[in-house]
């Protein structure tokens, strides 16, 4: 093929993508870099660049502390993948990640006022992840894990947290947990009952699966047990990974053993976090003034129109359904109110006083399609930030 024939394909095809409104809206990417100080004259220039960049380095250089007020380090957030769990789309790889990660900058700036560069990695090995970050960690403030597959995910972040002394929050486990927490908290509120009344069944143990389970424990939810590809997780099951087996251990005090659909009969709740889908008849069983949250995306496992029949509250993880389970609700406040503390990490407590910050905005508008506010809701983010502030002065991790 031509050099010419190829420049005309390729123009083709844009012009054939830019058709579908969401290529038109990514064209040249979401994101840029503007300056916060005008360089208009050589005075300017000489202070923002050498020779008066060169006190700053040197004050830096002596009192380490300075980099939090003179650079932009203190607002900043890595958001870190390796592509291998965008989406629904699972492992395709750093480069197609990248508008997604650009979508979450853009989503940090928008709805928590913090910066945040994009960072897709062209390694997936645990250790080289580890260092990676842990060696461009001094550019930033905090680092945002995003879209790294399970189990691999949990060890990464373990590992930065014990290494690091700035906060990490992989937001597809916390941010996914927080949001989740509080809503069902509210619907807990709306049907006469307290997470302590509640008993749980969670469909998916991958990374939010695992952190809602665990969350909603430390919550003090009535109990919940978790299901994976073959079945529930107990207590003596055979070939459990270590993330399981402490699932096992902490989780469903019942005992249940067998399919899904044998656990939610006569169930409370039904969390969704995977893609299998539940019949109808199977959801039919469940207790009444039953819970569904079915947030698999774009297919939720049980269908809106389908749980409404037998439950009291729905929600989905999608935009065009209420109830809408959007991370976007917690983690620029979290990393909004991380920053205003300078926090030196993220505590279970900072999560918890996160999702308690969330529920209450709904007050007493509560209702069957309001058990958690719109991510547009000007009050989510500012709310959210100052839980998280005080809960880490609370805990010691706030330097200020």
């Amino acid at each position: 093929m031509t050099t010419d024939s190829r420049t005309s394909r390729t123009q083709n095809a844009h012009a054939h993508l830019d058709e579908d409104p969401a290529f038109a809206l990514h064209r040249g990417g979401k994101l840029q870099v503007t300056s916060t100080v005008d360089v208009s004259d050589h005075a300017g220039l000489a202070l923002a660049y050498t020779p008066g960049v060169a006190r700053v380095c040197d004050a830096i250089a002596e009192t380490p502390e300075l980099v939090e007020t003179h650079t932009w380090k203190s607002n900043l957030v890595a958001v870190v993948t390796d592509g291998t769990a965008v989406l629904g789309l699972g492992d395709i790889g750093p480069e197609a990640s990248l508008p997604v990660m650009e979508g979450k900058s853009l989503l940090f700036k928008q709805f928590g006022g913090v910066d945040s560069v994009p960072i897709a990695l062209a390694c997936t090995d645990v250790d080289d992840i580890v260092e990676t970050v842990v060696r461009m960690a001094p550019s930033f403030g905090g680092i945002n894990l995003e879209d790294i597959a399970a189990p691999r995910c949990f060890e990464i972040e373990r590992k930065l947290r014990e290494r690091l002394d700035i906060p990490v929050f992989h937001d597809d486990q916390h941010g996914t947990a927080i949001v989740t927490v509080a809503a069902l908290h509210n619907a807990a509120r709306l049907t006469g009952r307290t997470l302590g009344d509640l008993r749980a069944v969670v469909s998916g143990a991958g990374a939010a699966g695992v952190a809602v389970t665990k969350m909603l424990l430390d919550g003090g939810i009535g109990d919940i047990a978790v299901a994976d590809s073959k079945g529930m997780i107990y207590q003596g099951r055979e070939g459990l990974t270590p993330v399981k087996q402490e699932l096992a251990d902490i989780s469903n005090r019942a005992g249940v053993r067998g399919s899904i659909e044998s656990a939610l009969v006569g169930a409370d709740v039904f969390i969704g976090l995977s893609a299998g889908e539940v019949p109808e008849t199977v959801v039919a069983t469940m207790a009444d003034n039953a819970i569904i949250f079915a947030m698999a995306n774009p297919n939720p496992e049980v269908h809106p129109d389908v749980a409404r029949k037998y439950a009291s509250v729905v929600a989905t993880g999608r935009s065009d359904f209420p109830n809408q389970i959007n991370n976007v609700l917690a983690f620029p406040g979290v990393f909004r109110g991380a920053f205003d503390a300078g926090a030196t990490d993220i505590t279970e407590n900072m999560k918890l006083a996160a999702a308690t910050a969330l529920a209450d905005l709904v007050g007493e508008d509560l209702s069957a399609d309001y058990v958690i506010p719109s991510p547009f809701d000007e009050r989510v983010a500012p709310a959210v930030a100052a839980a998280i502030a005080e809960q880490a002065r609370k805990d010691g991790v706030a330097r200020r």
